[in-house]
Formats: C-alpha cells, sequence, structure tokens
C-alpha cells in the first residue's frame, strides 16, 4: 500500500540532490574562478605538451629535466612571435598619421547627407532638431539668473613612484597569471604520475579499469581537439593572408597570424581578426572597393569554418554535438569569461567523458553528447505517439536507405509495435492514438510492397505458409509483414485477416501436408491466444506443420514452446529472420505423421 508513494518520495529526494549537486558545483566554479581558470588552462596546456616530454623521456632524459625543457622552449617561442607581431603593430600604428589625408575624405564621404529622398529626410530631421534645441527667452533669462561659478581642481606634480605604478600596473596582473599558469603546467607535467595515481585512489581501486578508461578517453578528445583547432586556425590564417595580399592589404602575413592567434577565442576572435585589416583598408585606399573585399573575405571565410566545418571536425572528432558546442561556449562564457569561452571545448569534452564512464553523471553525455540517445525504434513509436506521421515515415525511410527490409521490420518496426501493444494493455494508448499507430503502421507496410531483390531461390511447389492473428489488430499487422517478406523471399503466403471469415477461407484454402501455419502473435498477451489457436489448428489439420511467432519475446523461446503443452508446435520463434529461415526447404522438413497422430490423441483425451 505505500511501496508506492515511498518510491515517488526517494525518487522525488534524489531528484533534488541532483539538482543541488549540479547547482553546488557551478557556484563553487564561480566562486572560485580565480583558482580553477590558472588551474583549467594549465591542464590545457599540460595535455599539449605532456606527448614531448614522453618523447624527450625515451630518449633519456628524466621528467622534471624534460619537462623545464619543453616548457622554455614554448615560453621562448611564444614570446619571440609576439615580440615580432607586437613590433609589426607599432609599425602599422606608427604609418597611421601618413594616411590622415584618406581618412578625413572617408569621414567626410560618411558625415555628407545623401542624395534623394533619403538625404531630404536627414536634412529634416537636423532641422528638426536644431528647433528643439533653441531656448525660448523665459528659460535664457531663468539661467542667466542662476548662473554660477566653475569650481576647478588642481592637482600638484605627480611623482615619479606614482607615475611608474600607474604606468606598470596594467601589466602586472595579466603576467602574474601567466606565471601562475606556467608553474602550474609545469607542476603537472614533473608530477603526472603521483597525481593520476592519487585521483585513481581517490576514486577507488574498484574502479580503476572506469578511470583508466576515462582518463584515456578524455586525454584522447582533448589531444584530438587542440590539434584540429591548431589545423584549422593555421588554415583559416593562411587563407586570409594571402587572400588581403592578392587584395594589396599591407602587412598581409601578419594579418594572417592574427588572425590565426585571436581564433583561439571561439566566436568573437575572428571578428576582432577581421576589423584590425578593415580599419587600415579604410586609411590606405581612397576607394570603398578593397574594404567591402576584405569584409567579405573575412565574412565568407568564417561563415564557411564556423558554420561548416568546426561542427563537423569538432563534433564527429570530440563526441559533443554542434549544439552543445555553442550552448556550453555561451554558459562558460557567463561563468569565467573570456577564459571560459577559450577553455569552453577541453572543459565540455571531460564533462562528456565523465558522463560516459559515471553513472551519476550520465546526464551530461546523454545531453552534451553527439551519440543517438534514441533508438530507431524508439524514434519511430514516440513520433507515432506524438501523432507526426510524416516524421515517422521519414524515420522508416531514412533506416531503409542502408538496411534490408527484413532489418527494418525487424529492428525497427516490429519493437514499435510491441512497445504500442504493451502500452495499449496497460490502459496508456488512448483510442484515438491507438488507432492513429496501427494506421500509420498500415500505411507504411503499404508502401514496402514486397519486391524480389537478391537472387530467390524458386518457389517449392506445393508449399504455402499460411499467417494467422492470433487475436487483435498488431498479431494481423505482424502476419501481413510476414507474408510480405515471404513473397520477397520468393515464396508463397497468404496472410488471413483477423475476422470470424478466416475459418471460411482455411476451408478453401485447403491445407494440406506441405503447407506451414504461422501463428503471428505480438506481446505482452501472446501466449495464451496462440496456445488456444495452436491446439484448434492441430485438432483440424494434424498433419500440417505449426510455427509460433512471438514477435520482438526477450526470454529463452526453447522455454516459451514448452508453455504451449500438450500441442507443442513444431517451432517457436521471436523474430522474422529466424521464421524466414525456418521455411527454407532445409529446416521445413515435414514431422512425422504419427507424431502428430499422437499429439492429436493427447488433444483428443484432454478434451474428454
Amino acid at each position: 500500500m505505500t511501496a508506492g508513494p515511498r518510491l515517488d518520495r526517494s525518487s522525488g529526494w534524489a531528484g533534488i540532490r541532483g539538482v543541488a549537486t549540479v547547482v553546488g558545483a557551478i557556484a563553487v566554479l564561480y566562486l572560485a574562478r580565480e583558482t580553477f581558470i590558472p588551474l583549467a588552462y594549465a591542464i590545457t596546456l599540460a595535455l599539449i605538451f605532456s606527448p614531448l616530454v614522453g618523447w624527450l623521456q625515451k630518449r633519456g632524459l628524466h621528467r622534471a629535466p624534460a619537462a623545464l625543457i619543453v616548457m622554455t622552449l614554448a615560453v621562448v617561442a611564444v614570446a619571440g612571435a609576439s615580440y615580432v607581431l607586437f613590433n609589426q603593430l607599432v609599425q602599422v600604428v606608427n604609418e597611421l598619421p601618413t594616411y590622415r589625408q584618406t581618412i578625413a575624405k572617408k569621414v567626410k564621404a560618411l558625415n555628407r547627407p545623401a542624395a534623394g529622398s533619403l538625404g531630404q529626410a536627414a536634412k529634416s530631421v537636423k532641422e528638426l532638431e536644431k528647433e528643439l534645441a533653441v531656448p525660448t527667452q523665459t528659460d535664457g533669462a531663468a539661467r542667466s539668473a542662476r548662473a554660477t561659478v566653475p569650481v576647478q581642481l588642481i592637482q600638484g606634480p605627480e611623482s615619479v613612484i606614482s607615475a611608474l605604478r600607474k604606468m606598470i600596473e596594467p601589466f602586472v596582473v595579466p603576467l602574474a597569471r601567466v606565471g601562475i599558469v606556467l608553474v602550474f603546467t609545469l607542476f603537472l607535467l614533473v608530477s603526472e604520475a603521483d597525481l593520476r595515481n592519487r585521483v585513481l585512489r581517490l576514486a577507488g581501486v574498484g574502479r580503476l579499469n572506469q578511470m583508466t578508461q576515462a582518463f584515456e578517453d578524455a586525454t584522447r578528445r582533448v589531444s584530438r581537439y587542440l590539434m584540429l583547432q591548431f589545423l584549422v586556425n593555421a588554415v583559416f590564417g593562411l587563407l586570409c593572408g594571402g587572400g588581403l595580399y592578392l587584395i594589396g592589404v599591407p602587412y598581409a602575413a601578419l594579418w594572417g597570424a592574427v588572425a590565426a592567434l585571436l581564433r583561439i577565442v571561439p566566436y568573437i576572435g575572428s571578428v576582432v581578426a577581421g576589423l584590425l585589416p578593415l580599419v587600415l583598408c579604410l586609411a590606405v585606399f581612397d576607394g570603398w572597393r578593397e574594404p567591402v573585399m576584405v569584409f567579405v573575405l573575412f565574412a565568407a571565410l568564417e561563415i564557411i569554418t564556423g558554420n561548416f566545418l568546426e561542427p563537423w571536425l569538432y563534433g564527429a572528432h570530440t563526441g559533443i554535438s554542434s549544439l552543445a558546442l555553442l550552448l556550453m561556449a555561451i554558459f562558460w562564457a557567463s561563468l569565467w569569461g573570456p577564459s571560459g569561452l577559450i577553455l569552453s571545448t577541453p572543459l565540455t569534452v571531460c564533462a562528456v567523458v565523465l558522463g560516459r564512464h559515471m553513472k551519476q553523471l550520465s546526464f551530461l553525455h546523454i545531453l552534451l553528447g553527439d551519440e543517438q540517445v534514441l533508438a530507431p525504434d524508439a524514434q519511430l513509436y514516440q513520433r507515432l505517439l506524438a501523432m507526426d506521421d510524416l516524421e515517422a515515415r521519414s524515420i522508416a525511410q531514412e533506416y531503409r536507405r542502408d538496411e534490408t527490409l527484413l532489418n527494418l521490420y525487424d529492428q525497427v518496426i516490429l519493437p514499435a509495435l510491441v512497445m504500442a501493444e504493451q502500452d495499449r494493455h496497460k490502459g496508456a494508448l488512448t483510442p484515438e492514438r491507438e488507432e492513429f499507430v496501427f494506421l500509420s503502421v498500415r500505411e507504411m507496410l503499404a508502401e514496402y510492397t514486397a519486391t524480389n531483390e537478391g537472387t530467390a531461390e524458386p518457389r517449392p511447389q506445393g508449399c504455402r505458409v499460411l499467417c494467422i492473428p492470433a487475436h487483435d489488430e498488431a498479431d494481423e499487422i505482424a502476419a501481413g509483414m510476414l507474408a510480405q517478406l515471404l513473397d520477397q523471399d520468393n515464396k508463397t503466403s497468404i496472410s488471413f485477416p483477423l475476422d470470424t471469415a478466416a475459418q471460411d477461407l482455411l476451408d478453401l484454402v485447403k491445407p494440406g501436408s506441405n503447407d506451414i501455419f504461422c501463428i503471428s502473435s505480438v506481446p505482452p498477451f501472446a501466449f495464451t491466444h496462440a496456445k488456444n489457436l495452436s491446439r484448434k489448428l492441430r485438432t483440424r489439420f494434424p498433419q500440417t506443420r505449426i510455427l509460433i511467432g512471438i514477435w520482438g519475446y526477450a526470454g529463452d523461446i526453447e522455454l516459451a514452446a514448452a508453455r504451449f503443452k500438450p500441442v507443442v508446435p513444431d517451432k517457436c520463434v521471436a523474430t522474422f529472420r529466424e521464421a524466414i529461415e525456418y521455411f527454407t526447404p532445409a529446416a521445413a522438413e515435414a514431422a512425422p505423421v504419427e507424431a502428430k497422430e499422437e499429439a492429436r490423441a493427447e488433444i483428443a483425451l484432454s478434451d474428454e
């Protein structure tokens, strides 16, 4: 009596605990961002440098010297590249005054009112602003009466120490953060094995296999993403530099390198990278042709790269869906600012890996991963429940492109039919939805008319498969599916309707010893009706073989056949593939007439 409420209460508390855990984790990440941001950068750099450190170790160096050498080379390379780029940018800024006349012409052209109706409208707006701005005489008298004397504050001369402090302060905080990141990175590289062992011990010795797979998966995915990002940004920078060179923009190689570097910041970096050469074009060139070409160049490259190339590459190699990449970039940017935007993809990859290998965080893998979370049969049934016939057919057609009709029926339509029967017997299907589901499935089956595919064997002379539904409409639909597959396989089949006229049709067909009855039944309530029908058919036609299809049955099919005693069928199957294999000449040998006569005698004795 109280089991249900207790279960609901426990599941409710579990949901509340899960939400509280997520909210608490987000709060910790936000409040401790000054610590977590450098640590996240350090982990990312450690993943980049770890293969190089390992390569040096294989050459005979110890871990600490190898890590120190790699870090030193990286810092020197970054510092040298930054120095070159900074000097180039300073040179560009120093040359801007020489283009003063061109800039003045551009500004004058922008401020000049356009001709025609647009220019007249702008002129009218300016005249209206002047009229509204003219003060009245009363206002002027009031202002003169309330005239005040302005106060001016005069500061004393600034000391040298204060001036130096103001000059150094803007650089102290970034340099301190860079230093913290470098220290963290060096520590992670040197103590990689010790930290890994501590995390494994914290997770528990019983989870060594699980955590090892998680480490390898995360390392592989993040490293692959960083490599792909480097390649994509390098190609983007080369194309930008080459395009700017062809347009005639000065320092084209510089702007290409800047574009490749700034694209590390998703969505924003490429915009800033495009504005720099665009402003230079406005200052250098007299006309508008070159600035427009620069804008088109960056816009086209960013649209192709950001909307097609990157989602395809990153989604396919990181295991994250394209929509999740965008949403998580917004989330991490809101949480950690520009640093969160830069680190959004590596952090999301780690979250997806945790969701894949830890049951408690599986929702992360479901929400953010790119793997299909609903099987095709569940998708089909869900669309049928939503009474969306168009999308349901598109799901079946998409599956049919790569699979045979047999696989479509066995793995998609039949499981959906089983789910519908389960909901129907539980009373979860309304009459309208039930009618829609069965009608839509019938229409889909009508589209897949039986055609001869492959090299089918000749039809056996005098051998027919008589497909008979056990009880309800789902059984009838499954019987029609089997008959369609048999016709496609070049076998003679007859599908009987679900009505009282089926008995009369049996008299017309006159089943013989070469024929096979196939009783079609769909769980969950399949055994009783199939057993009764099998009993009647065995009594009436003792020499005709009987096959019972318990479609979609997940248990032991041999044990299921034993439940049909005393009239055990010749064969019980759970899939259409098994049924078709039984109907081959080698497998479908007739049972001894004596055995069937004994079964008939047992039925007669039980009836008495």
